[in-house]
């Protein structure tokens, strides 16, 4: 075997590739992107894989389970949040099944270091009834990934391979293997096993989801006999680590073997295995990285009887954010080694927009056009952008889910507030934004929307858009938008006079009016590379009414 130096991400996207996918859809989010750019720095030229960045992430993963309709492995990753996007999708497509093996690379993010909450994927699997590997090092991000696509042909469902942020970007040498070839697909097409399956109308749908809660004991018993669940019997305290946490635990303790173990890597859990843990020890520790998932569920209603459970919900671990291997090694009663310096006494050192950020001058119009009034809304949305919520802009009010800005200030203009204005980015406008103005321009809602088009997914790292420059103005025109109030400007300090005029004057227009502010990313021009170094459609001109 040979062996590379890889993030947990990417042992992840390597794995997949050597599984023989088809495809990888993904859209870029924090801290999962790294498994689309690998499967595309891979792949690239190869001819037989497809990988290319998604709209969002429902339409992604539907793209991995039409591929996977037509016969070949198809890998779909995305954040945790990315999931609630792609939750419809992927709920149903544990009832219909899989044809070609279809795995869901999940990044979680405790401790929301790029996210707005940090939700725990492993209750979407438990949701939809579908099994869940979570890996505890890189090298079980390769070989987790494998063993997904058999699985989930070996029982046609959709297998979740749940990450979160520490394993996903740290990285450490991975034996790989050879690669498998990828089945070649019929001439004439797919044959599915009964094109009802596929078709969820009630009395499939009914059918189906028997046949799905009546695979869970097949699921658990296959899932309880794996090598990804090891118990060690000891002492008379229990510790049960699921993932990463396995580490810090395994840190922590040294070479003391003097505690019985459980390592969980593995859902459903494996009740077998935890029952004669819990039959073993008087007291049980559980170490998981995101929500108590698993302490939650040895507590129950009652709790074990006789036995006393800790873990986050007692307090011994933190209730919130991620796990490090001092909180472990506290919660164990081991010594901890203190940091050479706090990180609490360092002075605050917030983000900010980059150095020249065509954004910084879009927010300087805004506030200027908005400063005679003594209320007005800002709605924002998710991207780099959201930073002018920081001083010296305060020019965002509000950032909840991608796409959320132009629905909540259209729920503003309706319930008679002015003005309302709301930016939001050209990837996050064609990702769940587009939707939103169409129901705004249906009903000519008073409110102005900024669309910040720098021409890439700048928050991410410089990732293609989907409609940028004249495209995307196309794309507005097409929805409904007026033309007589449908503008572009460039977010420059020459022009700052005339863009708060226009911004001004389209805030007074009681209707919807949509002004695109286009400028490339100055870290994406810097680099003179990639889709976004300068937005397509040619210059910077105010469309004209048709």
């Amino acid at each position: 075997m040979n062996q590379e130096l890889l993030l947990g991400d990417e042992a992840v996207a390597l794995g997949a590739i050597d599984a023989g996918i088809g495809g990888a859809f993904s859209y870029p989010g924090t801290p999962a992107t790294e498994i689309m750019e690998f499967v595309q720095q891979r792949t690239n030229g190869c001819g037989t894989v497809s990988a290319l960045w998604s709209a969002n992430e429902k339409v992604a993963y539907e793209e991995a389970l039409g591929m996977s309709y037509a016969g070949k492995r198809a890998l779909a990753a995305m954040k945790h949040v990315g999931l609630n996007v792609a939750a419809d999708p992927f709920v149903s497509s544990a009832l219909t099944g899989v044809n070609a093996g279809l795995v869901l690379a999940v990044a979680d993010d405790p401790g929301m270091h790029s996210s707005q909450n940090e939700q725990d994927s492993r209750y979407y699997s438990e949701f939809a009834r579908i099994p869940c590997l979570e890996p505890a090092n890189q090298q079980e991000c390769y070989d987790f990934t494998r063993a997904a696509f058999t699985l989930s042909e070996q029982y046609s469902v959709p297998v979740m391979i749940r990450l979160v942020t520490r394993l996903a970007h740290s990285r450490a040498n991975v034996r790989v293997g050879l690669p498998e070839a990828q089945p070649h697909a019929s001439a004439d097409g797919p044959t599915p096993p009964k094109k009802e399956d596929w078709t969820l109308i009630p009395t499939n749908a009914r059918r189906r989801f028997l046949r799905l809660i009546e695979l869970q004991p097949k699921l658990a018993e296959h899932l309880e006999r794996s090598p990804y669940n090891r118990l060690t019997l000891a002492g008379r305290r229990g510790i049960v680590a699921a993932g990463v946490a396995w580490n810090y635990v395994r840190e922590a303790l040294g070479g003391d073997t003097t505690d019985s173990l459980l390592k969980i890597g593995s859902y459903p859990l494996p009740i077998d295995l935890i029952r004669k843990l819990v039959d073993h020890c008087e007291e049980i520790l559980v170490v998981e990285d995101g929500y108590p998932f698993i302490e939650s569920r040895l507590l129950g209603l009652l709790g074990v009887p006789g036995r006393r459970v800790r873990g986050r919900l007692d307090g011994l671990l933190p209730v919130s954010g991620e796990l490090t291997p001092e909180t472990v090694a506290a919660a164990l009663g081991r010594p901890v080694c203190e940091p050479a310096l706090d990180a609490e006494s360092l002075p605050a050192r917030p983000p900010s927009l980059c150095k020249g950020c065509p954004h910084a001058d879009t927010f300087k119009a805004l506030l200027d056009a908005t400063r005679s009034y003594p209320r007005p809304l800002l709605f924002s949305d998710i991207g780099c952008y959201t930073l002018g919520c920081m001083p010296p802009y305060d020019a965002v009010h509000t950032c909840v889910d991608m796409g959320a800005s132009i629905s909540m200030a259209h729920g503003a203009a309706q319930a008679g507030a002015f003005p309302v204005i709301c930016t939001i980015g050209d990837s996050t406008f064609t990702h769940s934004g587009i939707t939103g103005l169409l129901g705004a321009a249906r009903s000519d809602a008073d409110m102005t929307v900024i669309i910040l088009d720098n021409g890439t997914t700048g928050m991410t790292g410089g990732q293609e858009t989907l409609a940028c420059g004249e495209e995307l103005v196309n794309l507005i025109r097409g929805l409904g938008v007026h033309a007589e109030h449908l503008h572009v400007i460039e977010p420059l300090a020459r022009n700052h006079a005339p863009n708060v005029e226009l911004i001004s004057r389209e805030i007074s227009h009681r209707g919807l009016s949509v002004i695109v502010a286009r400028r490339a990313c100055i870290q994406i021009r810097r680099a003179g590379s990639g889709a976004g170094a300068a937005p397509r459609g040619g210059t910077h001109v105010q469309a004209q009414p048709e």
